[in-house]
């Protein structure tokens, strides 16, 4: 391999085709978030015209089937991924999630359209941890921590696309056709199918190693070091590690943190545009707070891992969770125009990369032997707050208590802030050495 992408035709080559891979991961990462955030793009017009006879419970909890499929799906794509490769796991995972949407779009009742939210949750949850491995197989040498941050830019231009496939269609044409615009990424399954190579640590893994080499040369890329398989025996020894000699505190702290992070994110993805409506916003406007907050969202995470290089992941964890917090709170006050849009920007900027930050946090306090168990259960805890908060959302609206809807996220980004401040003052008792290499895990 050569040590220079620009040193000779051949690595200039490799270079592009690094490229190709992660712009394929990039685009099936953005109709994952097109899918993920397009049940709180339409859900206000959902309930203002009662369709199924919709009430706030019932869209809370429909808004939870989804993120309950991405738990399941999340936690199910390790064990799939290591039997039938990542690749056919990304493209069943974009056929499922686009299946589902035309699913919700046939839809004649509540429980129909709930079984496709929860098949499309199985569909996502799987897809990005498994994306994050292929570009991080696949980046350019040195270069993995900002590509991982380039694809998760692809999740929140999903939400952007999200609001305005409702704001073009939803009046001419009505609710169903925003998911049937879902089911379109299931033309994209046969092109990543034939393009995308198969992960460069699953051939390896597999002991295909002539066959990663040979990807790997036409690459131009590092071919990954061979890990031995750990059996269940192994995973529940790690696990108990994080329990020991005290380590228990600061493993409860990262996991309260993790569950109220997701809970604010994924109950703010759902209920944003609905809860800016009962502020007295049109629709219009509603949806067009979607945009700025995921615009937001691409600019935090661009921004944080600088940040958190800098100043250390744990402290800007604590102080992004402080800012989410406040300015999630402020969209409880009818402000003016031009200062609400501000307030949601920065509040996108902040809320989705404080989450990404406990797992920096998480990881680089973690030894190398029990990093991959620490950050896959503190971001698998973290899921069950992704499931609670729609649900809270929608009980809260049920109740008619919809205006301390965001003052209930807000709440949770303040606890999150707690926990994972308390988590950075202790000195854990099995961090990392000085000069340990660290890898960045980032998945929502």
């Amino acid at each position: 391999m050569s040590s220079s992408p620009a040193s000779t035709p051949v690595a200039a080559r490799g270079s592009r085709l690094a490229f190709l891979v992660v712009g394929l991961c990039w685009l099936a990462v953005l109709f994952d978030g097109l899918d993920m955030f397009i049940y709180g793009s339409v859900l206000p017009h959902l309930l203002a015209t009662r369709t199924f006879g919709l009430t706030p419970d019932q869209a809370g909890d429909l808004g939870s089937y989804a993120t309950f499929g991405m738990l399941v799906g999340a936690l199910a794509a390790g064990t799939v991924a290591d039997r039938i490769g990542r690749k056919k796991l990304m493209v069943a995972c974009v056929t499922v999630f686009s299946l589902a949407s035309g699913l919700c779009a046939l839809a004649d009742g509540v429980a129909v359209f709930g079984l496709g939210r929860t098949l499309a949750g199985v569909g996502l949850g799987g897809l990005l941890p498994t994306a994050i491995s292929m570009v991080s197989d696949y980046a350019p040498r040195g270069r993995g921590a900002l590509v991982i941050g380039l694809l998760m830019t692809a999740h929140h231009a999903g939400g952007i696309l999200s609001a305005y496939v409702a704001k073009w269609l939803i009046d001419p044409v009505g609710w169903r056709a925003a998911f049937w615009v879902c089911v379109l990424p299931l033309l994209f399954a046969p092109v990543l199918a034939k393009l995308l190579p198969e992960s460069l640590s699953f051939l390896v893994a597999k002991g295909r190693t002539d066959e990663a080499r040979a990807l790997a040369a036409r690459y131009d890329v590092e071919l990954p070091a061979a890990r031995p398989a750990k059996d269940a025996a192994d995973r529940w020894t790690n696990l108990l590690t994080l329990f020991r000699g005290g380590e228990w505190v600061q493993t409860l702290l990262y996991w309260l943190a993790s569950f109220g992070g997701l809970l604010l994110v994924y109950g703010v993805a759902t209920w944003l545009p609905t809860l800016m409506r009962a502020e007295g916003y049109a629709l219009g406007s509603a949806l067009s707070f979607v945009v700025v907050f995921n615009l937001g969202g691409i600019v935090g995470m661009l921004v944080a891992g600088r940040a958190a290089d800098r100043f250390g992941a744990p402290r800007i964890s604590a102080v992004w969770f402080a800012l989410t917090a406040a300015g999630v709170f402020l969209l409880s006050v009818h402000l003016p125009m031009n200062v609400t849009m501000i307030v949601v920007f920065l509040t996108g900027v902040f809320l989705n990369s404080a989450q990404t930050m406990i797992y920096a946090t998480v990881s680089i306090r973690s030894t190398a032997a029990h990093r991959a168990t620490a950050v896959g259960w503190t971001s698998g805890i973290g899921r069950f707050g992704a499931v609670f908060g729609p649900w809270l959302g929608g009980q809260l609206l049920a109740a008619d208590h919809g205006d301390w809807g965001f003052t209930a996220f807000a709440l949770a980004g303040v606890s999150s802030m707690v926990f994972i401040g308390l988590a950075a003052l202790r000195t854990p008792r099995q961090a990392a050495p000085v000069g340990e290499p660290q890898e960045l895990l980032t998945a929502h």
